[in-house]
């Protein structure tokens, strides 16, 4: 369920687009100085996000420096870092291993199995320092793993899960901010398992994999049925996230939380030309 908490790249201004993907090349470095190499194809923009909202309610110190590296060997590029990164870089990590095990146990996926390993003792190590939510993580893989051995066709039981796990991702902090991140973090873990479980939809059928909507859609269920629930779960991300005090990189967060999420929902009609929705 990564790839969802994206930026809306085609309307950020060049500075924007720059800072944004300087964020995302400082928690591959960060991914890379920490647990390894091989481990940076873990790597995702979901994180990303993370960073910059972190970065910028916390305002931890910000390291800049120009690098090459292997995805970039002939020309310098920027990349930056702050505590929010390592932070970040510990729950991608965490998210990557159980993600590749989920995988192993439901497909029984080789080439996942392989990476779970790569992963193994990073997760570990992550789970001692940020026991709270590495339990979290395990918590609600185990429930996702029951509901789908059960073949519930109630979404919301998933969605819940989901959004508990994001809650406790987003709270960094034991702080007078815990309250709105953990809203924050819920709604829009709720947002992202029922954006991915619709839009898996047409794969699962074929494949015969798990799928909560599938009993609606043999009801006559359509994807855009679903639009009011999502707006209604990016309003509660939305609400929790304005009433935070935010001035670094604010439009570029809201970017990503007003049209980026988007993104995904409405891919295909942008590729076949259809009217966009404005949400």
């Amino acid at each position: 369920m990564f790839g969802y908490v994206v930026a809306e790249r085609s309307t950020l201004s060049p500075e924007q687009l720059h800072r944004y993907q300087s964020c995302y090349c400082g928690l591959c470095s960060c991914i890379g100085q920490h647990y390894g190499s091989l481990q940076r194809a873990a790597l995702n923009y979901d994180m990303t996000f993370l960073v910059l909202l972190l970065s910028s309610l916390y305002e931890p110190e910000e390291q800049t420096r120009r690098v090459r590296c292997a995805a970039h060997p002939v020309h310098l590029h920027e990349q930056w870092q702050t505590e929010a990164t390592e932070y970040a870089a510990a729950m991608n990590m965490v998210l990557a291993y159980y993600n590749c095990m989920d995988d192993w146990h439901d497909d029984r996926k080789v080439r996942s199995l392989v990476q779970a390993r790569l992963f193994r003792s990073s997760a570990e190590a992550i789970s001692l320092a940020y026991p709270r939510q590495c339990q979290a993580i395990v918590d609600c893989m185990a429930e996702l793993s029951r509901i789908e051995a059960d073949n519930l066709q109630e979404p919301d039981a998933g969605a819940n899960a989901f959004g508990k796990l994001m809650g406790r991702l987003f709270v960094w902090k034991d702080d007078r901010w815990s309250q709105l991140l953990r809203q924050m973090g819920e709604a829009l873990g709720r947002f992202i398992y029922l954006n991915d479980a619709i839009l898996d939809l047409p794969k699962d059928s074929r494949t015969g994999a798990y799928n909560p909507f599938r009993g609606r859609a043999a009801r006559g269920m359509q994807k855009e049925d679903l639009l009011p629930v999502l707006k209604m779960l990016m309003g509660e991300c939305t609400e929790a996230f304005e009433r935070l005090p935010l001035l670094q990189d604010l439009d570029l967060l809201r970017n990503i939380l007003y049209s980026g999420v988007w993104t995904r929902f409405y891919w295909k009609d942008r590729r076949s030309g259809k009217e966009e929705h404005h949400v």
